[in-house]
């Protein structure tokens, strides 16, 4: 295999190990909690907050953005490196952060959906869609308070602001990066879809009520949380 190959197979593994640390099981693990078995048992931020507080949903949230954000704007410059084109890189490395975060190898490949690991590589490679879609996620979550229509809204408003942007502006992005933006937001879809499910027969519940779920469910049979 050619050095420069060997860089690119080198970031690519990189950007899947460091998306791969399960942030919210291990600060779970910090507080006594396994997460899995708490509230929705989702190994992400929203599930981190419902169970643990906001603290530690913030300071997972920070983390998992973090771990997305080093592997599309850091980690892809070996790939670059290695001669392939910058933009394909961080999309490579961004991608592989992504998917090692819903499937960690270190919990089964069973991880987080990936919202916040993804506005963490789309944070490395296009800042102002992703601000427009924290815009959206801000409306849609403050008018339903309901993470998931906020997720789901913002993840719809990402190729469209990526298209808006660049025929109706001064920015202008690679072909590839509307592609991703495409591709990112059939991903939220889908691993929201049980979420989606829940919404069209009008079960799904809002935070509050998930937040209190998830308290509920973190007592311990003594009666003592485990928070």
């Amino acid at each position: 295999m050619e050095s420069g190959m060997w860089e690119i197979v080198i970031a690519a593994t990189l950007g899947s190990l460091l998306g791969s640390l399960p942030t919210a099981y291990l600060v779970g693990r910090a507080h006594g909690v396994d997460i899995r078995k708490h509230g929705s048992g989702n190994v992400g931020m929203t599930n981190a907050w419902r169970v643990l507080g906001w603290k530690a949903g913030v300071a997972v949230g920070a983390v998992d953005i973090l771990k997305g954000y080093v592997a599309a704007a850091w980690i892809s410059r070996l790939a670059a490196a290695g001669g392939m084109n910058p933009v394909y890189a961080g999309i490579l490395t961004g991608a592989a952060a992504i998917l090692g975060h819903v499937f960690t190898p270190w919990l089964g490949f069973r991880g987080g959906k990936g919202v916040a690991t993804g506005a963490g590589v789309l944070l490395g490679l296009m800042p102002i869609p992703v601000a427009v879609c924290a815009a959206v996620f801000a409306v849609a979550f403050l008018s339903t308070r309901t993470v998931s229509v906020g997720s789901l809204s913002a993840a719809a408003a990402l190729p469209l602001s990526v298209f808006l942007l660049d025929r109706l502006t001064g920015l202008e992005y690679h072909p590839a990066l509307l592609w991703l933006s495409v591709a990112l937001a059939l991903f939220v879809f889908w691993t929201h879809r049980a979420n989606i499910r829940r919404l069209l027969r009008g079960e799904e519940l809002s935070f509050r009520e998930k937040r209190k779920m998830g308290q509920k469910l973190s007592r311990e049979p003594n009666g003592h949380r485990t928070r």
